[in-house]
């Protein structure tokens, strides 16, 4: 089975102009958006880009390679990755520019956006998805009941401002959250702007409110989106999307294939499945029922109590707790403990409608 690490090898010797631009190489540079440039790649302001080769090299000499392998999250793989694209004819000498970086934990916001210069007369805007940080998975969360969040409102404006910039027709995308900024970037960006934008790459990235879908300026531009999802995609299927959606076998298995690492790829094109999985299917419905039984107070509520109890140790990413249990479950016992009665009842009464959902689900798929 060959990734898109595979699909370096076989085709990185191609320019864009030989070979134009596909799905394939809006993942990778997804993926690239999960590495950390602060410092490295030019801001907005700076305005001149650097070449993704230096980029990678101006990168290494920042970062210890011995310590970026002991980093736990699911996204250490980026920089090594991108170092395999760096090396080869087809990205080496793209221009990275304009970046920008927030993380915000008062405003709850977790935001990277950079401008690629593809050397073909168009630019590829990457957002990046959420990473390890506890901030970026509340504001994920966030989405079921807030609208819209901070980190959509800055994707609009970060397009706004490269294509004033610019004349050159772009390219809009993302992995996971990343997806989503992307399209809500994209949608309610300016008029005059979006006559410039070829595609907008939703990978594995979740939905909206029906509202937001129905919406006339999501309509204008339903055509030029692409949603592309693993067979077991569970991040992808969450809220509404109302474009048809492109369904890539993966390496992986169960929640893991929302790893981009492990999607299939076949000459220039991905590895297509006929459709989503059962699984996936019977899970996407158990929530979709679940979160149809909550009221935006509740889910307001029922969110920031979680994350009160998942940051209750003091850890402000993911890693951290799974690197301190025991002390994160004592402390989120203790902030439990002192919860208002109402809130508790909610809490359990939502956590029982989930299990007894998942239940339901269990026995319709041994039947």
């Amino acid at each position: 089975m060959a990734n898109i690490e595979d699909y370096i090898k076989w085709r990185g010797d191609l320019s864009f102009q030989q070979d134009p631009f596909n799905d394939v190489d809006s993942l990778i540079l997804s993926q690239i958006a999960y590495v950390d440039f602060e410092g490295i790649v030019p801001d907005m302001e700076m305005g001149n880009g650097l070449t993704l080769s230096k980029v990678c090299d101006k990168f290494f000499r920042v970062y210890n390679e011995e310590e970026l392998k002991k980093v736990k999250t699911f996204i250490w793989y980026a920089p090594f990755f991108m170092r395999t694209v760096a090396k080869c004819a087809r990205f080496g000498n793209i221009v990275l520019k304009n970046y920008s970086w927030i993380n915000d934990d008062k405003k709850q916001t977790q935001f990277v956006a950079f401008t690629a210069e593809l050397g073909d007369g168009t630019i590829y805007i990457g957002f990046m998805g959420t990473d390890d940080t506890i901030v970026g998975w509340k504001e994920d969360f966030n989405m079921s009941y807030q609208h819209p969040i901070p980190a959509q409102i800055q994707a609009v404006s970060y397009i706004d401002e490269v294509a004033a910039q610019t004349k050159k027709k772009m390219r809009i995308g993302g992995h996971s959250k990343g997806g989503n900024l992307a399209v809500y970037g994209a949608v309610r960006c300016k008029a005059k702007f979006k006559k410039r934008i070829i595609n907008v790459y939703n990978n594995d990235g979740p939905g909206f409110d029906e509202a937001f879908i129905k919406d006339r300026r999501y309509q204008e531009i339903r055509s030029v989106i692409k949603l592309i999802v693993p067979q077991y995609s569970v991040v992808g299927m969450l809220f509404e999307h109302d474009e048809d959606f492109i369904v890539v076998k993966s390496s992986q298995s169960g929640i893991m294939q929302h790893d981009g690492m492990s999607w299939q790829v076949e000459g220039n094109q991905f590895e297509y499945a006929e459709g989503l999985s059962k699984s996936s299917r019977v899970l996407n419905e158990v929530l979709k029922k679940w979160m149809n039984k909550i009221d935006m107070e509740e889910r307001d509520k029922f969110v920031n109590v979680l994350f009160s109890l998942i940051t209750a140790s003091g850890a402000t990413t993911l890693s951290e707790i799974s690197a301190d249990r025991f002390n994160s479950a004592s402390s989120a016992f203790r902030i439990y403990q002192s919860l208002d009665r109402d809130t508790k009842v909610m809490m359990r009464r939502l956590f029982h409608s989930l299990t007894g959902e998942l239940d339901k689900a269990r026995k319709k798929t041994l039947h």
